[in-house]
C-alpha cells in the first residue's frame, strides 16, 4: 500500500464519520413512528368522539380547543390535559389493554359540558 492509500478500516471508519457529521443515521430504525391522531374540542363536542386503537401502538393525540379552556381525560387510561384555545396539546400514549374507554371534557366549560364526551375502543 502506498501512503495516498487507506487499509479497510479506515475508509469504513471515515465512511461513519462523514455520515455522522452530514447527520445521515447509520442505522435504520425498525420502529415506527407514533400514529397521530388528531382530536378538536368545541362547545360542547370532541371531533372525533370515536378512536379506534390497538394495544401496543403508540400514538399521539393532537388537541386543540376552539373556544374556551377544555379539559381532555381518559381515567381509565391515566392521560389528561389542558387544553387552550387555539394551541396544540400533544399527548403521547401506548394503550396496554384492550376495552372501551370513555373520554370526556373534565373543564365546565358552559351549558351542554356534560354531554361532551367519547370513546376510545382498544382491540
Amino acid at each position: 500500500m502506498t501512503k495516498t492509500e487507506t487499509k479497510p478500516g479506515r475508509r469504513r471508519a471515515l465512511r461513519c464519520l462523514l455520515a455522522l457529521a452530514a447527520g445521515t443515521p447509520l442505522l435504520h430504525s425498525t420502529a415506527a413512528a407514533p400514529r397521530v391522531i388528531k382530536v378538536h374540542a368545541r362547545k360542547f363536542i370532541f371531533t372525533p368522539d370515536r378512536i379506534s386503537l390497538r394495544v401496543g401502538e403508540p400514538v399521539v393525540f393532537e388537541l386543540t380547543a376552539q373556544d374556551v379552556v377544555m379539559g381532555f381525560s381518559v381515567p381509565d387510561l391515566g392521560i389528561r390535559a389542558d387544553l387552550p384555545p387555539g394551541q396544540v396539546v400533544r399527548l403521547a400514549a401506548t394503550p396496554a389493554r384492550a376495552g372501551t374507554f370513555g373520554f370526556l371534557c373534565d373543564i365546565f366549560c358552559g351549558s351542554g359540558h356534560e354531554t361532551m364526551n367519547g370513546v376510545i375502543e382498544v382491540m
